[in-house]
């Protein structure tokens, strides 16, 4: 299909979604955000897809909201961005976070405001060395939201999360890297090759066993450790009954590669 703000493909068991408005640095319209969940959505629920691979087009991954698409006259109300989160980013949110398969993003650029906490909401981020990460939000009045006041405190501890949120500095690959923000740094040049070619690796792995590990993973903020070892158990049993994990063990005793199918 045609899509005015996004590219969309399938190949090699990977989904891949090109954020698709460059001149805007792939700031988010309402038009964009029901493009961007209908091809989320439709991955989560293909078969055929084993991965997706999130990014940008352009110098930059995501600049966040576009203002332009929230203005008001002079003397209307201004817009509820209660809904706007509601309607809009809280859903794209739940869907990177909830799909049972993994959601890998290459920062390619800028990553500003909701687009940075969009990134960190991925299950692996892979950033090109110029990439910089900005919680922007405290310019505006505003508190990050996509999801960034429950990622920042997880991955970067308390003090930095509030130092990010509260003074928005311009956070660099490396300083992400170093902060643990991302998983890996490479040169401008090699970002697609390297996030493209992680991502066909994924898809040809055990998809079922990806989806528990998510599913425990976003569990364990909330469980106590006794909680936390009660869902291990759950998920292991729930994991041993799967195709690919018998067929892992039967190509470990037959010294060969496992194919996978995914469930």
């Amino acid at each position: 299909m045609s899509y005015d703000n996004i590219e969309y493909s399938v190949d090699q068991g990977v989904a891949v979604l090109k954020l698709n408005r460059p001149d805007a640095l792939n700031s988010f319209t309402a038009d964009m955000h029901a493009e961007v969940r209908e091809v989320l959505t439709s991955a989560a629920g293909d078969k055929s897809v084993r991965a997706v691979l999130l990014t940008g087009n352009g110098r930059g991954f995501c600049a966040g909201q576009d203002l332009n698409d929230r203005a008001v006259s002079p003397g209307e109300s201004m817009p509820d961005l209660g809904d706007s989160v509601e309607n809009y980013y809280n859903p794209l949110i739940r869907l990177i976070t909830t799909m049972e398969k993994p959601v890998i993003c290459a920062v390619n650029g800028v990553a500003a405001g909701a687009g940075a906490n969009i990134a960190l909401a991925c299950d692996i981020v892979i950033a090109a060395r110029s990439a910089k990460f900005i919680e922007s939000f405290a310019k505006l009045g505003l508190i990050p939201d996509s999801g960034g006041t429950w990622h920042l405190p997880r991955l970067v501890g308390m003090a930095r999360a509030k130092g990010l949120a509260m003074l928005g500095p311009k956070v660099s690959a490396e300083q992400a890297l170093d902060w643990g923000m991302i998983w890996q740094v490479v040169d401008d040049g090699e970002l697609m090759d390297t996030a493209l070619g992680l991502a066909q690796q994924m898809a040809t792995q055990p998809t079922r066993g990806f989806a528990f590990t998510k599913q425990a993973f976003a569990a364990s903020a909330a469980n106590s450790l006794d909680d936390q070892l009660n869902l291990e158990r759950d998920l292991m049993r729930a994991a041993g009954q799967t195709h690919d994990y018998q067929e892992g063990v039967k190509a470990f005793l037959e010294k060969r590669t496992p194919e996978y199918r995914g469930e």
